[in-house]
């Protein structure tokens, strides 16, 4: 290991992460990260900190809907086990549920991979501005 890499600093991933699913800075936990839905700030307005290195792509969408599979078929198999649950249910009930929850999980899953992304000095983060 370098000389370089020695000399930095240490980030703690699981506060990076813990800041990051707050969707708040990572390095600082003040300033916002997200000037829109899924789009991330340039700078950190608090700290200064350069967000824009980030390459989270398509594992934040792959992780939400994951997780919000799992979770509806785990009811789905529930329902019809304890009840005998017409399909119009199902339509009414899941569809909606498969909807409606990725989308509410996306913005702290993003925020959670762009934190443990600046943890661990990936895609930039660590070698440019204010580290």
């Amino acid at each position: 290991m370098s000389d370089q890499v020695r000399a930095l600093e240490q980030r703690s991933i699981s506060q990076a992460m813990w800041r990051g699913t707050l969707c708040r800075c990572p390095h600082c936990g003040q300033g916002k990260m997200f000037r829109a839905y899924l789009k991330t700030v340039d700078q950190c307005d608090a700290c200064g900190e350069t967000l824009s290195h980030h390459r989270a792509d398509d594992f934040p969408p792959y992780i939400a809907i994951m997780i919000v599979g799992h979770l509806l078929v785990g009811i789905m198999l529930h329902m019809d086990m304890v009840w005998h649950v017409n399909p119009m249910t199902y339509l009414l009930s899941m569809v909606p549920l498969a909807v409606v929850l990725p989308l509410a999980m996306l913005p702290s899953i993003k925020g959670s991979i762009v934190g443990l992304q600046w943890a661990n000095r990936m895609y930039g983060f660590g070698t440019g501005q204010k580290d």
